[in-house]
């Protein structure tokens, strides 16, 4: 029965659960965005956080790369921030994200809450409802959060930032707050996630950007716990609606402490373009590698973009593997070299071609 099920599963499924597949599936991070010029035309009448905010522009956003580029998924068009607002901390994009204060002292982390996604987060429920319904049971649904120590540093940096000092000052000067401030992050995102799944994502992805900061062991003692917290309420929402959802976590820079997500409860994990898939496999046995074309080679030629997807796909093998950029697609990206991406990708790695 089990293998009659996976058998029924999108390619993209399947990928994610490690099952033999007759082509490796391909979508692309923020491939809903600025480099696609109906994006920027419906940008220049709604502004980023209106466009987040309401369900049909997010819908609308999310299905224009599925349009334009036919990948194997779509990702809901939101942004790791969102949840900010309904904790007690409100956020800006001008154009990156602008906190309107930052969380630093006892009395700050105490003045967090965790939201009831349905109250505050009701737009991007509804959001995923509606892409739901626009793509049938067809291409599937990515829902995503920001990891608790990605949430965490936005939290106390108060948006980007070169030196991190802030985090790992609080990090290692008050290990106890800022354990209890991971938390809230980790219920936050759990929370978040899991209404994602029972409103209709097809799986669920922890985008951990800025994790890369911290050593081995301190990944295991300030990242990798509240990672294994929101995945495993991700699994409990899954279990309670009967459907296969695939956990997937971006670990960006994390060469250092790759083995580590051995143990997050992930099914997939993604990496960046500085470490190989042959090596990233090595470090993550039996979980299915995402990943790791550099961004930068889409404003190349078409020669070196099959050059480099080529090895990409040589050195993940023809199996666990979905094909993606190590980071986001570039905003000067040429649309129709991310169409030749995926249209080369599709071509090389069907299986035929491998043996």
């Amino acid at each position: 029965m089990a293998e009659t099920r996976i058998a029924t599963l999108p390619l993209f499924h399947r990928a994610c659960l490690g099952e033999p597949v007759e082509r490796t599936p391909i979508w692309i991070m923020r491939q809903a965005g600025r480099y696609l010029p109906e994006y920027r035309a419906l940008r220049e009448r709604h502004d980023f956080l209106t466009s987040c905010r309401t369900p049909e522009l997010a819908c609308e956003i999310t299905l224009q790369p599925v349009r334009r580029l036919d990948v194997d998924a779509a990702i809901l068009f939101s942004d790791i921030l969102v949840p900010l607002p309904g904790m007690g901390v409100e956020v800006a994009f001008n154009p990156g994200p602008q906190l309107a204060r930052t969380i630093r002292t006892e009395a700050d982390v105490r003045a967090l809450v965790v939201p009831d996604p349905r109250e505050s987060m009701r737009y991007v429920l509804d959001a995923i409802r509606l892409t739901r319904a626009e793509l049938a049971g067809g291409t599937p649904l990515i829902g995503f959060a920001g990891a608790p120590c990605t949430m965490a540093t936005y939290l106390v940096e108060g948006g980007g930032s070169k030196s991190f000092n802030a985090i790992k000052s609080l990090l290692f000067s008050a290990p106890a707050l800022s354990h209890e401030l991971l938390g809230i992050c980790a219920d936050t995102a759990g929370e978040y996630l899991a209404a994602q799944v029972e409103a209709g994502a097809d799986a669920a992805m922890l985008f951990d950007t800025w994790a890369g900061l911290l050593s081995p062991a301190d990944f295991a003692i300030f990242a990798g716990p509240y990672v294994r917290r929101v995945f495993d309420r991700v699994r409990g929402a899954a279990a309670k609606t009967g459907r296969v959802v695939p956990r997937i976590y971006y670990a960006g820079n994390a060469a250092g402490w790759l083995a580590e997500c051995r143990h997050l409860g992930a099914d997939v994990v993604g990496v960046d373009w500085r470490l190989d898939l042959d090596r990233a496999r090595s470090a993550v046995p039996g979980l299915t590698l995402q990943g790791n074309l550099d961004p930068a080679i889409l404003l190349g030629s078409r020669d070196l973009i099959r050059e480099r997807a080529a090895a990409v796909l040589k050195a993940a093998g023809p199996s666990a593997h979905i094909f993606n950029l190590g980071h986001g697609i570039l905003p000067e990206t040429a649309p129709d070299n991310a169409k030749f991406l995926v249209d080369i990708v599709r071509e090389l790695s069907a299986r035929e071609s491998l043996l």
